[in-house]
């Protein structure tokens, strides 16, 4: 996927993913679980993208660094799409 589209498709799985979020927090159905995850899951994209710029000798194609954020994202979006259904 192109660097525009990667990062436009990040920013609006971001939005739903803040926006369900948000909504399960005010809710009170957050779990301990997603919690966890919603650090867990920012801690594992920025290691993987630090492998790529370091394995790279920090030339890494900009769309490299920011895929392991759009497939977390992408993925929570998924998941918690599924679990309002």
């Amino acid at each position: 996927m192109p660097l525009p589209m990667l990062a436009a498709d990040l920013m609006l799985c971001s939005w739903e993913t803040i926006a369900r979020r948000s909504w399960m927090m005010m809710s009170g159905s957050c779990s301990a679980a997603e919690y966890q995850r919603m650090m867990v899951e920012k801690a594992t994209a920025a290691r993987r993208s630090a492998r790529i710029m370091l394995a790279s000798r920090h030339q890494a194609d900009p769309a490299a660094i920011l895929r392991p954020w759009h497939s977390g994202a992408a993925a929570n979006v998924k998941r918690l799409r599924r679990a309002r259904t």
